[in-house]
């Protein structure tokens, strides 16, 4: 079985703040639990590769599940200290592909064309392009071919602007995903805020916050079986 490649983002603050930020820890761990329950192998990729930052406010939200993922020392190397560069990677290798979240992604998830590229090849193969909470983020300006956006029409959901608001953020982030992903066309479908929730349109397949890592997971992971 072909493997599943994971995004996560190089930023380190929020821009313009001195506030740190970062991967979502949760939105990794439980995500590559249930990928290693299954059997299915799994890579990391980042903008830029190499390191990749802990929000430390992910840190407040683990569980044993989450802990004993970030405790092992191959999670550490490839998911922290050592990720891909998207032009090491071969989108023939994988199945799908997963963008976690985390604020930082919104600085260097949406306008990043080495990732859409390989999200769309990926697509194209008759893969899975797959996201949760911010990760939406690197969803919103993927184009197809005939320079359509990949979402439009589509159903798909993420981060909602109730929850900035909850998370204190609003006034922070460059952007509302709601307001994007239905400025692209996309029918953006919400819960009540912080509930699980994931959704399945076709190969694209969305979770809402946090508490849906494990929600979009198994969605994809009925697709591959």
């Amino acid at each position: 079985m072909k493997k599943v490649l994971i995004v996560e983002t190089n930023i380190t603050r929020y821009q313009n703040t001195k506030e740190p930020t970062g991967l979502w820890l949760g939105e990794a761990a439980e995500f590559v639990d249930e990928m290693n329950k299954a059997g299915i192998e799994v890579d990391f990729v980042s903008p830029k590769g190499g390191f990749v930052p802990l929000d430390p406010r992910s840190m407040k939200y683990t569980d044993e599940s989450i802990m004993s993922i970030y405790e092992t020392p191959d999670f550490v190397q490839r998911a922290l200290v050592n990720t891909l560069r998207p032009d090491q990677v071969n989108p023939e290798d994988y199945a799908a592909i997963y963008y976690t979240g985390g604020h930082g992604v919104m600085w260097d998830f949406p306008d990043n064309p080495e990732l859409q590229k390989l999200a769309l090849a990926i697509y194209d193969q008759g893969g899975y392009i797959t996201s949760v909470c911010h990760g939406i983020a690197g969803l919103l300006n993927i184009k197809d071919h005939q320079g359509n956006y990949l979402i439009n029409g589509k159903t798909i959901t993420g981060f909602t602007r109730s929850e900035e608001i909850l998370a204190g953020k609003l006034s922070i982030v460059p952007f509302l995903n709601q307001k994007v992903a239905e400025a692209q066309g996309a029918k953006f479908s919400k819960k009540r805020f912080y509930k699980e929730y994931a959704v399945k349109d076709g190969h694209l397949l969305t979770g809402q916050n946090p508490f849906s890592v494990r929600a979009v997971a198994k969605l994809l992971l009925n697709e591959l079986k």
